[in-house]
């Protein structure tokens, strides 16, 4: 990638933001100086320095306008910062009450909603949602003939629900009511929302079910979703910078941030509005976002009550389907208990991480389609600061082969994918093997490498990429000696591509 050179960019620092009873840390401007001047690759080679990145350069490493955060402990956001600008043609400056798109982080705070009616008495988890449903209902067909949608299944993303996600509407287009969406009828731009596995099944993410638990929130109250979110959610828990009205109102506009494609380029009209509201509509700050993060840790404590029961709490966080909750991902198995959420929307990518127990957590926001990359180097930049067990590069020795150690590589491997198939392809340039192509790892990660990068020996059967971090490819011989089939491990996880025979 080429470096591009946004006026202003230079890191805009901000005191950290006037919240009612923030925590106080005397060492926090040690550590915060410490992460901007520390962001973290995703590879360490053993023996060889870390390289030391500031948060600054990978901004516009990664054409990133602003950076938004908030990093709480134990009950109280312990400190924020901002970087660089929300809009790039004025250098209007992000500061801790810049709104931002949080994408798909809209879910797990409307799940707070939909479990709070649950607690309520106006929606059931495990009944058919078509029982409660009026203006529209789940079309049946074969996937349905036994199993059935449930709002514990969409809150799980294993309601078998297709619509992976929504690309919203540029500010000079119609939008689309909710039966639209849900019927793929214009001016809706994405398809139907239907069943395309059996209910219970399998983990799937889906935005689509999400589309439905947004209308039968909407017919349980007779309120418009930003209504009754603010009546049962960001309320009560005191987000006063949040919203789901789409399009943002005119009167908030000026105090929102503009996204950014992945060159750098404006958003036509700044940002896209998203009348799936539920699925990706809210407009929030890192520190809103952290204040429903605590609250949710305090719930599951049992020390508040602001929206859910100490026992709605934990079900909540309990693992449904794979490593999913109701609205949030979890831990694995075995592992330090959290809950988190990513988003992104066209031009803003954020980032939601907490700690069921440990009580720490952080949100980062950002206006660059790129964010994901700079956000992980963030995450793992604070990981190591606050000794977090997670987001710690990959460490891998690097090792010398003999010349031509690596020519029976190439070739092309194919594997097998429930959405078609991933295929990987090896080839040598100047005696160094190359990756290039797609894979995926475990049900819920999937890579693309348009472009080929570098196979670094770990031994002579099991190689690495600085771009893959945790992922390593390995070389496997049949009974003949010859290489016929690539195993790709990350943590725990396995799966086995086979060279397609030319």
């Amino acid at each position: 990638l080429c470096l591009f050179t946004i006026a202003v960019l230079a890191a805009i620092v901000s005191p950290p933001a006037p919240i009612q009873h923030a925590a106080s840390s005397a060492d926090a401007p040690a550590r915060i100086a410490r992460i901007e001047n520390g962001l973290l690759p995703s590879v360490v080679l053993e023996g060889q320095p870390s390289p030391a990145m500031k948060l600054a350069d990978r901004m516009q490493y990664y054409h990133v306008p602003g950076v938004s955060i908030a990093f709480f402990d134990h009950g109280h956001i312990a400190w924020t910062r901002t970087y660089g600008v929300a809009d790039s043609r004025n250098g209007r400056p992000v500061t801790p009450e810049t709104l931002f798109q949080a994408g798909s982080i809209s879910k797990p705070i409307a799940a707070l909603g939909a479990l709070a009616l649950v607690e309520n008495g106006k929606l059931k988890l495990d009944q058919n949602v078509n029982d409660e449903l009026t203006s529209w209902q789940v079309p049946e067909n074969e996937f349905t003939a036994e199993q059935k949608v449930t709002l514990r299944r969409i809150l799980s993303h294993s309601a078998g629900t297709n619509n992976h996600g929504f690309a919203g509407y540029e500010s000079t287009q119609a939008l689309p009511s909710v039966v639209q969406i849900l019927n793929g009828a214009k001016p809706a731009n994405s398809s139907a929302v239907q069943v395309t596995a059996v209910p219970g099944s399998v983990w799937s993410y889906s935005s689509g079910g999400i589309m439905v638990m947004q209308l039968m929130m909407m017919e349980a109250t007779g309120k418009s979703f930003p209504a009754l979110m603010h009546d049962l959610v960001l309320g009560p828990i005191g987000m006063s910078n949040s919203t789901y009205d789409e399009p943002l109102p005119l009167d908030l506009r000026n105090g929102a941030a503009h996204g950014y494609d992945a060159n750098g380029d404006p958003v036509p009209g700044g940002f896209h509005a998203y009348p799936e509201m539920a699925a990706g509509g809210l407009w929030s700050t890192p520190s809103d976002l952290a204040l429903a993060a605590i609250e949710l840790q305090n719930e599951f404590a049992g020390s508040s009550h602001k929206v859910l029961s100490q026992s709605m709490a934990h079900e909540m966080l309990t693992r449904q389907k794979d490593n999913w909750g109701l609205g949030f991902e979890v831990e694995k198995p075995n592992a330090t208990p959290k809950f988190d959420h990513f988003g992104a929307n066209v031009g803003f990518v954020s980032v939601l991480q907490a700690y069921r127990d440990q009580a720490q957590g952080i949100v980062i926001m950002t206006n660059g389609q790129q964010g994901e990359k700079l956000v992980t180097e963030i995450l793992r930049a604070v990981a190591h600061e606050y000794a977090w067990p997670d987001f710690q590069p990959a460490r891998h020795t690097l090792v010398k082969l003999l010349p031509g150690a690596t020519s029976h590589l190439e070739g092309t491997y194919a594997e097998a994918d429930p959405d078609g198939q991933d295929k990987l392809t090896i080839t040598e340039r100047d005696g160094r093997p190359y990756l290039a192509g797609s894979y995926s790892v475990g049900s819920t990660s999937h890579f693309t490498l348009s472009q080929p990068v570098e196979l670094l020996p770990e031994t002579e059967r099991q190689y690495f990429t600085l771009l893959t971090g945790g992922t390593s490819f390995r070389f496997e011989k049949n009974q003949k000696g010859i290489v016929d089939r690539c195993i790709i491990v990350s943590e725990t996880n396995e799966r086995e591509a086979k060279k397609i025979v030319q």
